[in-house]
């Protein structure tokens, strides 16, 4: 066996279409594997959360424990979880270097906290989940294998895809997202392979499982002109600063609950009081979960002007306090419900700008345009696609150097006026605490 290993590598050296093949075959193998391994959790994971959200709207009781299950969850990591309470950041920082392990109690961690609250009411989303289950997995496939440095990086970027395109149906983006989240206007093609093959192939495990994804419809969408061009930017820049203020606001909040709570297990259990004076404040239950019904209702019929800073409100306590679950969801619903509320002021059709508004917000809070313009394309169609282009573009030019990955890196700041150190995070800009200044620190000592 390895007499075979070594002939075929002097014949890769030799030939570059020998390397390509063998590279080929390589991540057929990998990505199959973190393909199969996350369209499996994710059909779990999908059908645990259909689960939850049944009971908890047929047992509206179960609002009441949101604070019990805050201070369990927060029990939990405190105990078990280590560093995997970073979640999606960790996996970006590995894939940036970092000396972290992943651990992989990540995955049934992610998986029991996101179901606790969606099961007890609280407002948040599911691509984090199935985005660490897939990191957790394609850490422990690098681990069994013994790959090197850079293989566990695409490994990784393939459980980020996988995760991804299993958990939305939408195979296309997440590949993109795997590649394109990692750092601020840098792309690495070396992994567009193996990140197709483990999103294509959860995807089709994810089917396979009896899940199915639901569908929305923008409707007609309006001839080309330069009014409604001139519409589309200006919602467009309105969906950027709605992703700043979500992202914004939920990072502060997470520093805000923490500094007034020590004790993590007092956090969540004052997070879920929270929550729960929040349903009696506006008297509805619309703003709790996923919000699917609400995103639904704004392809069909007017929302609430302000049902989108609800849904903001609602989702940023919930996770600030620590609660598990994702935020694209969540992110989908204020983006739809915003450009539903637009539609009037505009004169434009409001299924029309909810499409719009769902990929745009998205696509401004995790600074991924591409990924976001091909999910409108898989979600609504190739027919209004200068539009959703247009739409992405917008917002994420106008969210600035922010975003819900505080660990995603600045590779090209979004404006040449505005120079950024290399090696910048999200974070540490913030902060002004970045790479270059903690490496002149280090040779002043």
């Amino acid at each position: 066996m390895k007499k075979l290993k070594d002939v075929a590598f002097h014949y890769a050296e030799k030939t570059l279409h020998v390397a390509l093949v063998g590279s080929l075959f390589k991540w057929i193998f990998y990505g199959g594997i973190i393909g199969i391994l996350s369209g499996s959790s994710s059909a779990l994971f999908l059908a645990s959360l259909d689960f939850a959200t049944n009971k908890r709207m047929a047992y509206s009781w179960l609002l009441y424990l949101l604070p019990i299950g805050g201070a369990f969850m927060s029990y939990l990591y405190l105990k078990f979880g280590k560093n995997a309470g970073k979640g999606n950041n960790l996996i970006l920082e590995q894939i940036q270097d970092g000396q972290e392990s992943i651990p992989f109690r990540m995955a049934p961690l992610v998986l029991l906290g996101t179901f606790l609250t969606h099961l007890f009411g609280g407002s948040a989303g599911r691509e984090g989940t199935a985005v660490q289950m897939g990191g957790s997995f394609s850490e422990w496939i690098g681990k069994v294998f013994k790959v090197d440095g850079i293989d566990r990086k695409i490994l990784l970027m393939c459980g980020i895809s996988s995760g991804f395109g299993s958990v939305f149906g939408t195979p296309l983006a997440g590949t993109i997202f795997g590649l394109e989240v990692i750092a601020i206007g840098l792309v690495s093609y070396q992994a567009i392979i193996p990140c197709f093959i483990a999103s294509f192939v959860g995807n089709l495990v994810t089917t396979a499982w009896g899940i199915h994804h639901i569908h929305y419809h923008m409707g007609a969408v309006p001839v080309l002109s330069v009014s409604v061009v001139l519409k589309v930017i200006f919602a467009s820049i309105l969906f950027g600063l709605a992703s700043i203020l979500f992202s914004e606001l939920t990072h502060w909040l997470k520093k805000m609950y923490t500094k007034l709570f020590k004790n993590p297990m007092i956090k969540g259990f004052v997070g879920g009081l929270v929550i729960i004076a929040l349903v009696f404040i506006f008297g509805t239950r619309d703003y709790l979960g996923l919000g699917i019904p609400l995103l639904q209702q704004s392809f069909e019929e007017p929302v609430s002007r302000l049902a989108f800073l609800w849904k903001t409100l609602f989702t940023t306590l919930t996770l600030g306090a620590g609660f598990q679950g994702g935020e694209v969801t969540p992110l989908f619903v204020i983006g739809a419900t915003l450009g539903n509320s637009l539609a009037d002021l505009l004169h434009l059709s409001p299924p029309f700008l909810a499409g719009l508004g769902l990929i745009a917000v998205f696509s401004g809070a995790t600074n991924t345009p591409i990924a976001c313009f091909v999910m409108g394309i898989e979600l609504f169609g190739s027919e209004g696609m200068i539009y959703m282009f247009m739409a992405c573009i917008v917002s994420y030019l106008f969210s600035g150097h922010t975003g819900i990955y505080t660990s995603q890196q600045i590779g090209i700041s979004k404006s040449k006026l505005y120079p950024i150190p290399d090696k910048s995070t999200l974070a540490s800009i913030k902060t002004g605490k970045t790479v270059e200044k903690e490496q002149g620190f280090k040779k002043q000592l």
